[in-house]
């Protein structure tokens, strides 16, 4: 690390030495994944069920749950969260 960092925020780090939009969004899916699997759990609701409920097949659902940096739209997310009688929301902050 240099010494230029040492005692900066975190965030100043990662948008000098990577992209911070990349992390956040990484972050953000990872977040809103696990809540849609805690809320599966929840309603004691299998991946096939939500499948089913959201009229798709198990493969583009398997790309939702991926641990890789998989691309998935913001359209997936909704569908999930309306699946489970939930909604998704999104912010500028």
């Amino acid at each position: 690390m240099k010494k230029a960092h040492i005692g900066s925020e975190f965030d100043d780090f990662l948008e000098q030495e990577s992209p911070l939009a990349e992390c956040e969004a990484s972050a953000f899916r990872r977040v809103v994944t696990w809540q849609i699997e805690q809320e599966m759990k929840r309603c004691r609701i299998s991946r096939a069920k939500l499948a089913s409920r959201m009229k798709t097949n198990h493969t583009t659902l398997d790309r939702l749950f991926a641990e890789d940096e998989t691309p998935i739209t913001l359209q997936l997310l909704e569908r999930a969260a309306l699946a489970l009688g939930r909604k998704l929301k999104v912010e500028l902050a």
